[in-house]
């Protein structure tokens, strides 16, 4: 039908034009989300080069801060950790030994118990633990450094902040994550053995661990250190970027705790992810 001259076309408007309202939303947050991960990188980045540059740097300082770290990330957790691998041992281990015999399929036990335990679930486990005690702390500690003043006060004393706050969090928690899951990774093996044992499960306890041998090899291990060293320097970097990465008010400092934490396991999954894609390549 051909338009009137005395009733021409009338042009769309400005908001019959607008994209719908979920569109802008997914752009604001793939927007938020890229400045995220640009200002975690140059923080890790930054605290990388620190870390190395400035390692004998001040030793008589950054070094008890360490070892303080350490303590908390690590020692004080032993406890915990412990009765995670009773638990671990009796949901898991136990429950899969008892399965496997019941099925007659106890020659697979070490296979499983590599992927399920040593492989995937202890240092995921550990990982989220020491987030959920040592990071969230981080973040307590220096966003209420940072809204009180502290964080200028050392950059005025000609004190990097970097050097003095970040890298013993960096380097303890590290340390911490890889000995806690090693000593969660020892008592989930034993006591899976134990709960099964109370099952009356035929295994002796020589076969049990020969098939663990059989089944890992000198790369689970390597895994197992690069994962767990890369899981707690991701999680003191995020946490230590909230901290202190922007100014903060003391109301603020909560939220920041929350943002922290859901990076982190979003963070931790994805270099799960990375690890279990280098298994699947052909050696």
């Amino acid at each position: 039908m051909v338009e009137s001259a005395a009733n021409p076309p009338v042009p769309l408007t400005a908001r019959e034009y607008a994209p719908p309202v979920w569109t802008a939303a997914l752009a604001r947050w793939l927007s938020a989300g890229l400045a995220t991960v640009r200002g975690l990188g140059a923080f890790g980045l930054i605290t990388i080069v620190v870390l190395v540059r400035k390692w004998g740097t001040a030793g008589r300082v950054v070094r008890p801060l360490i070892r303080r770290e350490i303590a908390r990330d690590g020692v004080r957790l032993l406890p915990l950790f412990l009765f995670l691998a009773l638990a671990l041992g009796l949901v898991v281990v136990g429950q899969t030994v008892s399965w496997l015999t019941r099925l007659g399929a106890i020659d697979y036990l070490g296979s499983v118990m590599a992927v399920v335990v040593f492989r995937e679930l202890g240092p995921l486990t550990a990982a989220l633990v020491v987030l959920a005690r040592a990071g969230t702390a981080n973040v307590v500690e220096l966003g209420t450094a940072r809204a009180t003043g502290e964080v200028e006060a050392l950059e005025t004393m000609g004190i990097d902040p970097i050097h003095y706050l970040v890298v013993p969090r960096v380097v303890g928690m590290a340390a911490s994550l890889f000995a806690l899951t090693v000593y969660l990774l020892l008592g989930a093996l034993a006591s899976g053995y134990v709960w099964a044992f109370l099952q009356d499960v035929a295994l002796s306890p020589g076969e049990y661990f020969r098939q663990l041998a059989e089944a890992l090899g000198w790369i689970d291990f390597l895994m197992l250190a690069l994962k767990t060293l890369g899981f707690g320097a991701i999680i003191a970097i995020i946490t230590c970027y909230h901290g202190l990465a922007q100014p903060l008010r003391l109301r603020e400092v909560s939220a920041a705790t929350v943002r922290a934490v859901g990076q982190s396991v979003v963070a931790c999954v994805l270099l799960d992810a990375l690890f279990i894609l280098s298994y699947l390549v052909p050696r």
